[in-house]
């Protein structure tokens, strides 16, 4: 497993979120004629994507290619990603009403995903780690009172300060289904979970703690989940680092904002770090690259010689569709090569 290899690696473990897909020819290819969400439930065409890039890369890990609105989409919420928008739902969850009408997850309408992961862990070398993941409640819940993605996120603030029962129904729900589909995930093979919190950002640390953190720490506590390395990320969470170090996580999520080192006096317990290129710079001039990315390392290198247990390489957020593919081999390349603070 990834987050097993680092600080006494004779190299530091890389993969990419949104590795699967987006700028990959081979993506476009194999999901001609197929929706995101369809191509997601069909098992052979989920495993031979999230296999994709490990065959390009040679990364260390496999993230599993699907999306964090499946579940919703699976147990029968009206979404689609529309392109160039992202999820967008038929209808904005906003009433204790609406919340309690939320279909509950059956474990048959994820079967696929069970049967995708299994497909994948059968195909990958052991040295290689199968990440499974799903979104995290706040994101969840965002998208489903703002009814797509949102700048401000006022309709669900306003529903969090306003109607707390309807939040708390509404989390729970959501932290169950959440659970639901990363122990599926367990089950057929995956070797380490990441819980996307991608705009837990837009809240400070106070409403983070209060209205946030109790239901991602339920879904991260959960025994069998607690059982593989356990990665927490979320945009624009500088200032609630220390916050989700306290979730029960074994890996931390940076995004670009905060350099490795100092994200580590900000993370309590010594964990392992995760990040963080800025992925708009894997479109910059390759000599620019490299020397971030050599950067990066030199601060991951840091953190560890200050009590950080390890760091995986990624991004700071996903890779973007404009991507050039032999941007991402130059960092494989340079991440691997990587030894006490230089680049060979």
């Amino acid at each position: 497993m990834v987050e097993s290899t680092v600080g006494g690696a004779d190299r530091v473990p890389i993969w990419f979120m949104r590795q699967a897909g987006r700028s990959l020819p081979e993506y476009m290819r194999a999901r001609e004629g197929t929706t995101m969400l369809e191509s997601c439930l069909m098992p052979d065409l989920a495993a031979e994507i999230t296999m994709q890039p490990v065959r390009r890369y040679g990364v260390d890990a496999a993230i599993f290619f699907s999306d964090i609105v499946v579940p919703l989409y699976a147990a029968g919420v009206g979404v689609d990603i529309k392109p160039g928008i992202g999820p967008v739902m038929d209808a904005p969850i906003r009433s204790l009403e609406a919340v309690r009408a939320l279909p509950v997850l059956e474990a048959e309408q994820i079967e696929p995903v069970a049967k995708a992961v299994s497909k994948v862990r059968a195909e990958l070398d052991d040295s290689v780690s199968l990440i499974g993941f799903a979104g995290a409640p706040f994101t969840l819940a965002s998208y489903l009172v703002e009814g797509g993605p949102s700048r401000n996120h006022e309709h669900t603030k306003a529903l969090m300060y306003s109607e707390p029962e309807v939040w708390d129904q509404l989390m729970t729900s959501l932290a169950n289904m959440t659970t639901h589909v990363l122990k599926t995930q367990i089950a057929a093979g995956a070797d380490a979970i990441q819980l996307f919190d991608s705009w837990v950002g837009a809240l400070d640390r106070a409403d983070f703690e209060r209205f946030v953190a109790p239901y991602s720490r339920q879904v991260l506590a959960t025994l069998e989940i607690a059982a593989v390395p356990r990665t927490y990320f979320g945009v624009g969470t500088g200032e609630l680092l220390s916050s989700i170090s306290q979730l029960g996580v074994s890996t931390v999520g940076v995004d670009w904002r905060v350099p490795l080192d100092v994200a580590h006096t900000r993370v309590e317990g010594g964990k392992v770090l995760q990040g963080n290129l800025d992925p708009a710079l894997l479109l910059a001039d390759p000599e620019v690259l490299t020397s971030k990315v050599t950067e990066i390392l030199d601060a991951g290198q840091r953190a560890i010689n200050a009590g950080a247990t390890g760091h995986v390489f990624n991004l700071g957020h996903g890779v973007l569709p404009d991507t050039n593919p032999d941007a991402l081999a130059r960092v494989v390349d340079t991440v691997h090569a990587f030894r006490a603070g230089r680049a060979y």
